[in-house]
């Protein structure tokens, strides 16, 4: 079994953070959002790992490499030209079943049982949304059997959507036909894309079922990264038990590092506050701060603060990324 992780993105709605770090390295409660995704798969035979690098794909692999004993192999992809065109540049490693599972997809309750029924040659996990216009979609029979696949659909019938995760009897065969999209250059929206790569396979006799996941949580943009990071604090995440400090006021969920300097401040809900920060005399909720920043005389809310970012007096939300420093003059010049 392998598991292949396409994260070639510019991250482009996650700047500023991602112009010195890929999206899969921007932390929630502790851990980089990789680290999240590959838990996912801990109960699982995972013998290969696939990973599809882009944008600072350098770092990605120094990670990897750095924290985890895996069996893995790295691919870049230059031109971004859409997501099966990354899956076809992986083609060499592409044999046998794999899941296939985008980076910025944190998912729980998925049925992984009965892979290997009789004449099943993928699942498509799906979850149902208000709004499908930004993500894929899948129509079915009356089996839950998939049909076809729509990118970026242009109406509200179908709330079906594709949520990230898929699994395939045969990771070749999806190489050759994302291989085949690109030789008759089917494209949507000028990529080419995995739902389209899916829908050729289909149409060329794959049964395909789908599958529903009780949770789906994103950090492709600010605002889902806030949701996704609510949820993995309330999921296994919270140490505010661990993390009390004298004259600090804690309101869990909260992660704070033990690495971390907390002093005379109310934090929480829902904050992370990483190795080697520095909190006071501030009221922090709704927040990440990564590691070596400051934060003093501050009400933050809504805020992600990158890396060595200091802020101090000010009252308001953030969106900073690293090595930045946000003052109040009037603060500065009592200096």
């Amino acid at each position: 079994m392998k598991l292949i992780i396409p994260m070639a993105g510019l991250g482009t709605r996650m700047r500023p953070h991602t112009w010195t770090r890929p999206k899969p390295l921007l932390p929630l409660a502790g851990k980089p959002m990789l680290a999240h995704v590959l838990e996912r798969f801990r109960e699982l035979p995972i013998e290969e790992y696939v990973f599809i690098t882009g944008w600072l794909g350098d770092q990605v692999e120094q990670y990897i490499r750095e924290n985890y004993d895996l069996p893995a192999h790295f691919v870049e992809q230059q031109e971004t030209l859409g997501q099966a065109h990354a899956i076809w540049l992986a083609r060499d490693y592409l044999e046998g079943p794999a899941f296939l599972l985008f980076v910025d997809t944190l998912f729980d309750g998925a049925d992984f049982g009965g892979l290997d029924a009789p004449g099943l040659d993928g699942v498509i996990y799906t979850k149902e949304v208000d709004d499908p216009r930004r993500f894929g979609v899948v129509e079915t029979d009356a089996e839950g059997r998939a049909l076809r696949l729509i990118e970026k659909p242009d109406s509200m019938d179908n709330r079906n959507v594709l949520m990230g995760l898929y699994y395939f009897r045969d990771s070749a065969r999806l190489a050759r036909a994302c291989g085949e999209l690109m030789e008759r250059r089917i494209q949507t929206k000028g990529e080419y894309y995995l739902a389209d790569a899916i829908t050729l396979m289909i149409e060329e006799g794959a049964v395909f079922q789908t599958r529903p996941v009780e949770v789906w949580e994103d950090t492709g943009k600010p605002e889902t990264t806030f949701l996704t990071h609510r949820y993995i604090l309330e999921h296994g995440y919270d140490n505010s038990m661990e993390a009390v400090r004298p004259g600090v006021a804690i309101i869990p969920p909260v992660y704070i590092d033990p690495r971390a300097e907390v002093e005379r401040s109310v934090i929480g809900p829902y904050v992370s506050i990483h190795a080697g920060a520095k909190v006071r005399e501030s009221v922090v909720r709704d927040a990440v701060i990564d590691e070596g920043s400051q934060v003093e005389g501050m009400l933050l809310d809504h805020a992600l603060v990158g890396r060595w970012v200091t802020l101090r007096g000010a009252f308001r939300s953030f969106n900073i990324g690293d090595s930045s420093s946000v003052l109040d003059p009037s603060v500065w010049e009592a200096e």
